[in-house]
This record gives structure tokens, C-alpha cells and sequence, in this order.
């Protein structure tokens, strides 16, 4: 019954805000009412207007889980909920604070359409610790909402052939990742989500993936692929 959109980065090069993904925003919140999360950014308000504006414009209604004096509830009434981006770490602690973490996955497990973007792409997984965040607030446990059962880096970059930069890359974090966890990563590139819908996992947008597994060389997944992961 899953229904998630989970995005790499709701900005990318070259086009307007979320302009690259608006066809799956409009897909996966036709008729809703969205719940939005800004707890990744520090200006709630400021962060989502920006969002708000850009729904408007899709015709889909949006209201920031904060201005609810009960978020749970806020959760347990939407039709559909939005985690934005921001720092992975500040977004889980204020996820388990205030109580919605079990809200989301409830309903999310119940078909309501979630869509994540960044670091609400991050807290979708099992866990963050594919996160590219600095751990600016410790939050109470890495356990994240567990809407799949892989990991995800978004703006996962290639490296650069020449580069003379001697510090890890992102494929050698992600094998670092591997060397004291199992489960698959999906180094998403920028410009690409994935799309899920009950159990079928398709990678969408405009550029491709880079598929970790333990023990394993990594593989390539071109936009359109179906992902078993």
C-alpha cells in the first residue's frame, strides 16, 4: 500500500524550484491536502511559504505541521505529508520530539501518499546513516521512519577523475557504510527520485543511480529502471 515519492533534492541546476519533479508532485498529491515538515531548516515559517507558494501553483493545498497545536493529530488528519530538506540530524530529533515519527509510518503503511526530499528522503530509510549532514544536535537514535527497507544517499556524486582532492569519496563512504551494515544503498543522483508504490521500487527523474550492496560491486540504474532492493 506504500506510496512514497523520494526525491534527491527538491532544486536542481538549470530549473526552477521543484520544476524537474512537479509531474510526480502532482501525481502523488492529486486532491490532497499536505501536511508539510520543515523541522530540517531553522525558519519554519520562511521555509514553508517558499513550499507553500510553489503548491499553490500546482493546485495542491499545504498547511506547516508547526502551526498545529498538536502535530500528531495534524499527521493522523492530512491527506498526505511532505518532509523537507535541511540537516538530516536536526529533522530526526524533532521528528522523535514530537511524537509523529509512529503517526507517519502508520499511515504511510496505510496507503497516505509521503513525499521526501533531501534529508526527508534521508528519514524514510531505516536508518540516516547515509546521510551527508554534520551532526549539528544529537538526536536520540539514528532509527529513522523505516518507509523502505534500504538505505538512500541523495546528491550522490560521482568522483571527479580529476579532482586532486585525497579525501573519501562518496562511493568510498558508502563502502565504509557496508564494511558494519547490510542493507542496499541507493546513491541517488541529483535530478532523480524514486518512485514507490506498494512493492514495486522504480527510479524516476533525469539521471541515473548507483546500487551499493555489501559484498558487491556497485551497479547502475538508468532512469526507468525497477529497483530490487
Amino acid at each position: 500500500m506504500r506510496n512514497l515519492v523520494l526525491n534527491s533534492s527538491s532544486a536542481l541546476h538549470g530549473y526552477g524550484y521543484m520544476d524537474h519533479c512537479e509531474t510526480a508532485v502532482r501525481d502523488l498529491f492529486d486532491g490532497c491536502c499536505v501536511v508539510f515538515v520543515p523541522w530540517a531548516l531553522h525558519d519554519l515559517d520562511a521555509y514553508t511559504s517558499t513550499v507553500g507558494a510553489r503548491f499553490e501553483k500546482m493546485g495542491i493545498e499545504l498547511v506547516g505541521v508547526h502551526t498545529f497545536d498538536d502535530p500528531v493529530v495534524a499527521v493522523n488528519e492530512a491527506d498526505g505529508v511532505f518532509v523537507g530538506g535541511g540537516n538530516t540530524f536536526r529533522l530526526l530529533t524533532r521528528l522523535h520530539d514530537s511524537g509523529i515519527s509512529g503517526a507517519i509510518r502508520e499511515r504511510v503503511g496505510k496507503g497516505m501518499p509521503y513525499m521526501g526530499s533531501s534529508a526527508g528522503t534521508n528519514v524514510a530509510c531505516p536508518t540516516i546513516m547515509t546521510t551527508n549532514d554534520m551532526p549539528i544536535v544529537q538526536p536520540p537514535t539514528f532509527e529513522a521512519l523505516d518507509l523502505v527497507p534500504f538505505q538512500i544517499n541523495p546528491h550522490y556524486q560521482d568522483p571527479d577523475p580529476g579532482s586532486t582532492h585525497k579525501g573519501e569519496t562518496r562511493e568510498d563512504r558508502i563502502r565504509e557504510y557496508h564494511e558494519m551494515n547490510t542493507h542496499p544503498v541507493v546513491g541517488l543522483r541529483e535530478g532523480g527520485w524514486l518512485r514507490v508504490r506498494g512493492d514495486e521500487i522504480r527510479l524516476e527523474g533525469l539521471s541515473g543511480a548507483r546500487i551499493f550492496r555489501r559484498d558487491a560491486e556497485p551497479e547502475e540504474a538508468e532512469p526507468g529502471a525497477e529497483l530490487v532492493l
